[in-house]
């Protein structure tokens, strides 16, 4: 009994005793990892969010960018608008709708209208300026109608007593009563087909050939200067004495680039120029790219160098940063194109054509092929 006692005095003077004094440090342990865990969570959570709408929202503007790109339907109901509508504040001046097809097949609606300013007899030596106008992302044709009734209207008091123009406006597919939906492919199709047409169908037999113009506004100046880059490569083809060379025999005589921007890449950066932020890394997944930089590199070439630009630059512009029309006039300057920027001071980005100034420098510049 003594010698157990001996031996058992030493244990019984530990306190706590070693199976306590271990519970106690892992449960100091699992403390400390608890109130890290407690810190760490929120802004693990909160980053995790941000990610996830982050990687969402790209998503979805590279699988919808065409209905984020193209509003045909904005405002609402404006592809039941008609020409009818407007027909009071268009001034006189008479349009019609008229019907082409695309090299597709699809069916696209043209908003057509003529002023004549051959005051004599003489008629001979008349000259006949066609201008494609190409309308911006949104809306339909007609309300844009009063605004190109004013231009007309203005060439024909101002024109000379040998001189026609007739404006020709494309609906591209999707918007007014064309049929089909948008893209950038699609388009290109469009504003071909309305140059056919304008080039074929709208000279009379006595007119000498006709001086092709391409206005764009907005996402229209990239379809425009898209078309040229086409036609002049048509064109080459065609002084080449290739075989299959198109039936158009004439090139683009003037490019009026209205509130332009250089790409809908340029556009992405330009908008976004936080290097955090994903969405200016979206160019390599955009299938609308309407690169204006690339299409001057192929207009200017010798054989269609004698081009003019216009490019009408808004000076309160609330959707197109003014640096987007500088770096065009830079572009065409190094390529040697016959280039010159007016910016409308007091316009936004829809007024421009609708404002004195711009007018005056659209109807100036128009009267310059005359």
């Amino acid at each position: 009994m003594n010698t157990l006692g001996r031996r058992a005095a030493p244990e019984l003077l530990l306190w706590p005793p070693r199976a306590t004094r271990r519970v106690y440090q892992a449960a100091m342990i699992q403390s400390r990892r608890f109130t890290v865990s407690t810190i760490l969570t929120p802004p693990l959570v909160f980053t995790g969010l941000l990610v996830s709408l982050w990687t969402y929202k790209c998503l979805m503007m590279v699988i919808f960018q065409n209905k984020i790109i193209y509003m045909p339907s904005v405002p609402p109901f404006s592809r039941n608008e008609t020409i009818e509508d407007y027909t009071k504040q268009c001034g006189g001046i008479t349009w019609k709708e008229e019907r082409i097809k695309a090299s597709d097949g699809v069916d696209i609606a043209l908003a057509v209208a003529s002023v004549d300013g051959i005051k004599d007899e003489v008629k001979k030596e008349a000259s006949h300026i066609a201008i494609v106008y190409c309308q911006g992302n949104g809306g339909a044709l007609p309300p844009r109608l009063p605004s190109l009734s004013m231009v007309l209207k203005a060439l024909h008091r101002e024109a000379s007593s040998s001189t026609r123009f007739t404006l020709v406006a494309v609906s591209y597919r999707g918007y007014w009563t064309s049929r089909g939906r948008p893209s950038e492919r699609g388009i290109s199709y469009d504003a071909a087909a309305a140059v056919e047409y304008t080039m074929t169908k709208l000279r009379r037999p006595t007119d000498p050939p006709i001086k092709l113009v391409l206005w764009g506004q907005s996402i229209g100046a990239g379809v425009a200067t898209s078309a040229a880059a086409a036609l002049s490569s048509v064109t080459r083809k065609k002084e080449g004495g290739r075989d299959g060379a198109s039936t158009l025999a004439s090139p683009v005589s003037g490019l009026l680039l209205e509130t332009p921007f250089v790409s809908v890449r340029a556009m992405l950066t330009e908008i976004y120029p936080q290097k955090w932020l994903p969405y200016r890394y979206l160019g390599p997944f955009l299938r609308n790219h309407w690169d204006s930089r690339a299409a001057l590199r192929k207009i200017a070439n010798p054989v269609t160098s004698s081009s003019k630009i216009l490019i009408l630059q808004a000076g309160q512009d609330e959707l197109v940063p003014g640096g987007q029309g500088v770096q065009l006039e830079d572009s065409c300057r190094d390529l040697r194109l016959d280039v010159q920027r007016i910016v409308v001071s007091s316009a936004l980005h829809n007024e421009v054509a609708a404002k004195g100034q711009g007018r005056r420098a659209i109807v100036d510049f128009l009267h310059g092929f005359g």
